[in-house]
């Protein structure tokens, strides 16, 4: 008895090496984000650490525009483009603004001092 090859084989390898592409480059595309992800939390985690410190400092009755100065050269080492700032706000309280560039632009920073594009971490406490 004799068979006819008629080629579905290769169609079915085809098929199978296309779904195999497609997986992979899933696969590519999900590293990507979640390396972008991880980029995220690490400057977030941070700029949560700077302002905590700078927070620290300034309620234990230290000069503020010699304790935002350290911070500033220490956040310009660890963050794209950081600035920190401390705003007086009403009844006493303070509010102490770590920001840096931001590649996400769905995360932009809302306080009004804030450069544009940024992001941010924002600390309000009292002296």
């Amino acid at each position: 008895m004799k068979t006819l090859q008629s080629g579905d084989s290769l169609l079915e390898v085809m098929i199978a090496l296309s779904i195999t592409a497609v997986t992979a480059l899933g696969f590519v595309a999900l590293q990507s984000v979640l390396a972008r992800g991880e980029r995220s939390a690490l400057i977030r985690e941070r700029a949560a650490l700077i302002a905590d410190s700078v927070v620290e400092s300034i309620r234990s009755d230290a000069d503020r525009a010699s304790v935002v100065s350290q911070w500033q050269a220490r956040a310009a080492a660890m963050l794209p483009d950081a600035d920190i700032s401390v705003q007086d706000r009403v009844d006493g309280v303070r509010v102490a603004t770590v920001s840096w560039r931001a590649d996400d632009r769905a995360d932009l920073c809302p306080e009004p001092q804030a450069r544009p594009r940024t992001s941010c971490i924002v600390v309000a406490f009292a002296r």
